[in-house]
């Protein structure tokens, strides 16, 4: 198919189908205003978390860094009373994945996203070793061993072993975290208190059954409502899950449907923010696994392949970033020396002078958030890392 490549705006138009066609920076664009990233917005922190369909949170502390970036006035505490009072959970659920999501969307998209468990627990360590083990047993088993208190994955693993001791005690915790919906309550994931992970079942902690038919079909418009236009790919690549090309062509006739400059097919909600290409965006600091990098296929709307190799390390890490007119431009981390917090910044290239302004009063702003107990900050931009 041939693309006419002189600019209209940020719809091109396909030569022989009249389908609007989209650049990388158009979708840029569409999916920083998704994201709430164009500008920070005056959201409650459990409207926030409803909207992004959850943020990534195998860590602690990246929610928290996530949603002060995208949100006006966000303090600690308003996640933290979130997750105690139980509005906001931590749970394995897309991708197989520890996100925060909401009561309403853990109860809902677990049971979507057990196939990617699953597969998951298929492609683990503990497999060969779970593999013979009863499911339904081994569930029935952990759910009692929960029921009790809320368990650290030994203590989890120790209770199946009775059970099955002629299989390790970790092989028999991750199998459980795979077959059951396994919260991690807090102290867990409360700002600046540790502690080990302890785990309930999300049907005790919530009071409430998992869904008994959940849709498929609003999870996909959720999904490009946070993150499109999108292709099948990436909604497969953040939920996940495998052969929805059949969901998404059932919704077909409520979507928007436009192309990338390679042709792949893109679906949309109609009416969802579609900004120029040209639209101003403010620097921004962006968290560990934050899921804006993670949640599509083709991911050079956000970053590009050189960069990716960056901050994607091979122990499973996504290393915190900066964004530079909406694409990422670098990474950042904050090191303490006593009372002194300093925040480092190492760009991938040379900024302009007014980006290096305007990350250093960002990150000003963000060292008064994340390191507020500390009695001096200090921002740092170092030589580009070439």
């Amino acid at each position: 198919m041939a693309i006419r490549t002189t600019p209209s705006g940020p719809r091109q138009q396909s030569v022989h189908t009249g389908v609007p066609v989209l650049c990388d920076t158009a979708l840029n664009r569409a999916l920083l205003a998704r994201q709430l990233l164009l500008q920070r917005h005056r959201l409650g922190t459990v409207e926030a978390v409803t909207h992004l369909v959850g943020l990534q949170a195998q860590a602690p502390n990246p929610p928290y860094i996530g949603l002060w970036t995208r949100l006006a006035d966000f303090t600690t505490a308003h996640l933290a009373r979130a997750i105690e009072d139980r509005s906001l959970v931590r749970l394995a659920v897309m991708r197989s994945t520890v996100h925060l999501v909401t009561a309403a969307d853990c109860l809902a998209l677990r049971p979507l996203t057990q196939p990617a468990l699953d597969r998951d627990l298929r492609a683990s360590g503990s497999a060969a070793h779970t593999a013979d083990l009863p499911v339904p047993a081994l569930a029935e088993e952990a759910r009692a061993a929960l029921a009790q208190r809320p368990l650290t994955t030994k203590e989890l693993g120790a209770a199946l072993h009775e059970r099955w001791p002629g299989v390790e005690a970790r092989h028999l915790a991750y199998a459980a975290r795979a077959l059951l919906p396994l919260v991690q309550v807090p102290p867990r994931g409360i700002w600046g208190v540790g502690g080990q992970t302890r785990y309930a079942t999300a049907e005790s902690w919530l009071g409430e059954p998992l869904a008994v038919r959940p849709s498929l079909e609003d999870m996909v418009l959720r999904y490009l409502a946070a993150f499109g236009p999108a292709t099948v790919k990436d909604v497969q690549t953040w939920s996940g899950l495998t052969r929805l090309r059949t969901v998404i062509d059932g919704l077909r006739p409520r979507l928007r449907v436009a192309r990338d400059t390679n042709g792949n097919e893109l679906f949309d909600i109609p009416g969802a923010p579609l900004p120029a290409p040209d639209a101003p965006v403010p620097v921004r600091f962006l968290p560990e696994f934050d899921n804006i990098l993670l949640s599509h296929a083709d991911r050079d709307r956000i970053i590009s392949a050189r960069d990716r190799a960056r901050i994607f390390t091979r122990n499973g890490i996504v290393r915190a970033t900066i964004l530079v007119d909406g694409f990422v431009r670098g990474t950042w981390r904050i090191d303490r020396d006593g009372a002194m917090a300093t925040l480092l910044i190492e760009p991938f290239a040379a900024l302009a002078e007014a980006d290096r302004a305007a990350l250093a009063e960002e990150g000003a702003r963000l060292l008064g958030f994340a390191a507020a107990d500390a009695d001096s900050h200090d921002v740092r931009i170092a030589a580009p890392v070439l």
